[in-house]
């Protein structure tokens, strides 16, 4: 469970950074921030096949 709290807690603080970066105009905070939600999603699609092994 504590995988995909912190997957869950990634993907939060991608979408206010993205959110940030539109916000101030800044096309690499916006990146970032999408960066890190991809990284959510992979994350959580990990512990989804994970939970389907056992």
């Amino acid at each position: 469970m504590g995988n995909r709290l912190k997957a869950t807690a990634k993907n939060l603080e991608g979408k206010v950074q993205e959110f940030v970066g539109d916000v101030t105009g800044d096309p690499q905070t916006k990146a970032e921030g999408k960066a890190k939600q991809a990284e959510a999603n992979l994350r959580h699609t990990v512990e989804d096949i994970k939970d389907t092994l056992r």
